[in-house]
């Protein structure tokens, strides 16, 4: 192989690995950036001019946030919540928004052990926040991605790619939203929340059902208490491993179920609902997938849900 061959070689994009994708039908995907790499490689190679690969590459090195490329943050604070979960706040330049309609995601890009691993958090800030946003993040004992944020800390770079995905939500388009929302599945709930209570105009009720191990285990406490206070919203907790409520707080009883989120309990919210509910699912594959069958059994069919 000729030493220009090898050239063009070792400048040919390197395809994605599956860890590399985060799964969550990003538009692009990893994998779209790197047919668009490639064939932009072919052509360049196909007429032997290396300054076309550097051509339409966009470089995002002014801290706005890109779906193509990935953009450095800095981390301006962590707060752990729980056991597991850490609150990480990112700075943005001057008073800039990240701009994000609701329930949009974001994609973060880690490294380890020599391995790039990425995958999508929803920020929790409000859409409108100046000059930052935040990020709530669980982290798994053997997850790759949880051994690189567990060495955050402040004022550490991080790189993050988007927005994607969302949910196209319109003020007073639906009577009810019923959130179904499983430990970390909350994150897209809270910019949608917020933005239904920052809104006089918006009259949308809304139910939160908020599944979590023990009480301990909620997060945001403060703030959601504080959004269960305006006319339209109803908090609702399920906690799998609590037995008793009785050593909860009293303002938690009358709202906090024990157990499981099941069929039986799902009707029992349902006919609570003040209006039919339009429902966002929240959580893991197979929460989401228990979730649409208890929803079917009590009447919602799949067109009235939307499983971020």
């Amino acid at each position: 192989m000729s030493g220009n061959e090898d050239e063009w070689l070792a400048l040919k994009p390197q395809e994605p690995s599956p860890s590399q994708c985060c799964g969550s039908g990003c538009k692009p995907c990893i994998y779209d950036v790197y047919e668009k790499e490639l064939a932009r490689w072919e052509r360049a190679k196909a007429k032997q001019d290396k300054s076309l690969l550097t051509e339409e590459k966009e470089q995002s090195n002014n801290s706005e946030l890109n779906p193509d490329t990935f953009t450095a943050f800095n981390i301006s604070s962590v707060e752990q919540l729980t056991e597991d979960t850490y609150q990480y706040k990112f700075e943005l330049p001057g008073n800039s928004s990240l701009r994000l309609s609701l329930g949009q995601h974001i994609v973060l890009r880690g490294e380890v052990n020599g391995l790039e691993v990425q995958r999508a958090y929803t920020p929790i800030s409000p859409r409108n926040a100046e000059g930052y946003f935040e990020v709530l993040v669980k982290c798994y004992e053997a997850g790759l991605m949880s051994q690189y944020i567990k060495t955050w800390k402040k004022g550490d770079t991080v790189f993050w790619r988007g927005p994607f995905g969302g949910f196209p939500y319109r003020p007073n388009k639906h009577g009810e939203l019923l959130m179904l929302a499983s430990g970390t599945g909350l994150a897209p709930m809270l910019p949608i929340l917020q933005s239904i209570t920052d809104d006089e105009e918006d009259e949308t009720f809304v139910t939160l059902v908020g599944c979590f191990r023990t009480f301990e285990t909620i997060y945001l406490k403060p703030l959601l208490q504080d959004l269960a206070r305006y006319w339209n919203i109803r908090i609702f907790y399920v906690l799998s491993q609590e037995t008793s409520l009785e050593k909860l707080p009293w303002s938690y009883q009358e709202n906090t179920y024990t157990g499981r989120l099941n069929e039986d309990l799902m009707k029992t919210i349902i006919n609570s609902c003040r209006r039919k509910p339009f429902v966002l699912i929240c959580g893991s594959p197979a929460f989401s997938e228990d979730m649409k069958r208890y929803l079917k059994a009590a009447g919602i069919e799949e067109n009235s849900c939307f499983v971020f």
